[in-house]
Order: structure tokens, then sequence, then C-alpha cells
């Protein structure tokens, strides 16, 4: 049985040119942070790989700051002097950093587009003190400026793109006094401490440069082709499916569908029997699989929060394999309705 992989949102198959710059980093012996000719061309390594993920969210070099992911970027909201009010349908990694009662300038922190659904929410133009904007799915799928956003932090993984897994990026507004995230040797501008990860880092700047090229080429415009087919097969079979935010801006790659009474866990487990790689949600934990919160807030009632799955298409994503999810899930869809009468 061939595997079809439809959960990019959870992350992406490693890209080639990734892999070929982390195994040439793999070479560099030198700490980034010594002065001799080794550790200089660590150095060089890491600082074009910065300059790389600056052209590709369109912030200067220096604005961009490598952690370890998203998530650990998104602990500059741990150390905000202020309120943190924290959009209601917003990855978990910002959400449990919501603090409404604190003294200070605000903050705002909103993923540009949902993990789970893939709908894409402008930031208010009326909002009170700084914006921290999580673009983990909206880079390489959708265009972004960081210059032109008006956020003053942005959070970013590399393994959504095509990079490695383990690294990522916070983007400081030039300007912006942030507490470090990590303190100690004082790397990345004193804002986060610790001897960079040269290996991923590599990967990471190799990665989006590509994904930027395939965005520029069109690549996703097929994609929401496919997607949009996907969705109007199964709208023409006799059932129920509730497609979660049709009509609404979305990323091009993304389905989230609602089957009433059939609960996602079980049609993720269905599926992979089948061959296909699907989701029940965000990829937090491994092993978990509950309730929507993001679905719940956008006021679907918890049987159907808890009866989506999350179908999210790659690239290389075909036609034909798409037809064969239809037609795959359709039919277990038909089996449970018979076996619930």
């Amino acid at each position: 049985m061939v595997r079809v992989y439809l959960d990019h949102n959870a992350t992406a198959p490693l890209r080639a040119e990734a892999r070929a710059a982390m195994i040439a980093a793999m070479d560099v012996v030198g700490n980034p942070s010594s002065v001799h000719q080794e550790g200089r061309a660590a150095r060089a390594l890491i600082e074009r790989a910065r300059a790389q993920v600056a052209a590709g969210i369109g912030c200067r070099p220096r604005e961009v700051v490598f952690t370890s992911g998203a998530t650990e970027a998104a602990g500059v909201l741990a150390r905000w002097p202020g309120p943190v009010e924290v959009q209601e349908t917003a990855h978990d990694a910002l959400w449990v950093h919501r603090r409404p009662e604190a003294e200070g300038r605000p903050i705002l922190a909103m993923g540009l587009a949902n993990s789970e659904t893939g709908i894409i929410t402008d930031p208010p133009a009326d909002r009170p003190g700084a914006l921290l904007l999580d673009v983990t799915q909206a880079v390489g799928r959708v265009p972004f400026s960081f210059a032109r956003s008006g956020a003053d932090l942005a959070i970013l993984s590399a393994h959504k793109l095509g990079g490695p897994k383990g690294v990522g990026a916070l983007i400081v507004r030039e300007g912006l006094d942030i507490a470090a995230l990590a303190t100690g040797g004082g790397q990345e501008m004193g804002r986060r401490s610790g001897t960079e990860n040269i290996i991923g880092i590599a990967g990471f700047g190799a990665a989006i440069e590509v994904a930027m090229a395939d965005l520029e080429a069109g690549i996703w415009e097929r994609v929401e082709e496919i997607r949009n087919i996907l969705e109007r097969v199964l709208a023409e079979s006799e059932n129920e499916t509730i497609f979660v935010g049709k009509g609404d801006r979305r990323l091009p790659n993304t389905s989230c569908f609602i089957a009433p009474g059939w609960k996602g866990e079980t049609q993720v487990m269905a599926m992979d029997l089948a061959g296909f790689a699907v989701s029940a949600g965000a990829a937090c934990s491994s092993g978990k699989v509950r309730e929507s919160r993001v679905l719940r807030a956008m006021g679907h009632d918890a049987g159907a929060a808890a009866s989506a799955i999350r179908v999210s298409l790659g690239p290389a994503t075909t036609g034909e394999e798409i037809a064969r999810f239809a037609t795959i899930w359709a039919a277990q869809w038909k089996r449970h309705c018979a076996r619930a009468a």
C-alpha cells in the first residue's frame, strides 16, 4: 500500500535543499562564538541563514532571533511587561500565555493563519499596544511581509515549510526592547543564549528560500485547486459534511470538515489504515486527540468539535491521491452511518 501524506500543517516533509544544507553544516567544526577561522566559518553559516529567513519573511536580518521553534519564541509573552490578550482561536503555544490582568503596555497575540481550519485573520487596525503574529502556517504558503504587517513580533517554525524540526525564529521589530528568552552566554544579540543549532539553522535558511520560490512560482495555486476539488467531491456525496471556513479566506492547502456523529479520532484511524495520514486538529503532543478548542471558539458545539478532521496538502500532492482519498473517506462514512443506524 502506497502511503499518502496529507498532514502538512503538522509538519512538512524535509526539502532536499534543506537536507543538503544540513549535511554540509555537519562538517563545520567551529563554535560560532569563537573568533578563529573555524568559528568565523560557523558564524558565516548562521548569518547566511539569517539573511535567507529575513528575505523570506520580509524583515531585516538583525530582527531575526533563532530559537528551537515557534513555541519557544512564543515564550516572549511570558516575559512581556503588561497584559497579554490572546485571540480565542490562537494556537495553544500562544493561548497558554494569556494574562489579561497586568500592569504595563498591552500586547495582542494572534495567529495569521489558523493551523486547524486554515482561516486567515487580518490583525485589527485599532488595537492598543503591541502585536505578536504567529505566522507559522502562513509563511511560504501565502504572501507575508513582517515590515508591512504592522506587527512588533512574529514567530515561526522551520518544519512547517520543509525545514528541520527543532528550529524556528522570533522576529523582533528593530528598536523594541524585550526580555531575553534565555540568559547566559549572550548569543543571538543577547536575546536567546546558548550555542546556536547551526545544522538546523542552515536547513531552515535553505528551506525558506525554496519555499518562497515555490510561492512566487504559483505552486500553491495548483494546491488550492486540488483542495477545492476534494471539498466539491465530498459535498456531492450523500452526507452532512460541514466545511469549516468555506467561503472565508483560507490557506490554499487546508480543509477542515466535520462529519457529525463520527469522531475525528475514529476518522483519523480509519484513514490511517487505508493509507492516508490526516489529523484531528493541531499536533501539540504525542497521541493526544481531543475536542477542538478552536472549533468551540468558532461556535460549534462539543459534538461537532469532536467530529472534525483536517486534511492539509503539500506541493507534491496529486489530484489522483485526493480523488482516492475522497472515494475511500466517503465509503468509510457510509459504513459508519450504516452501523449507527
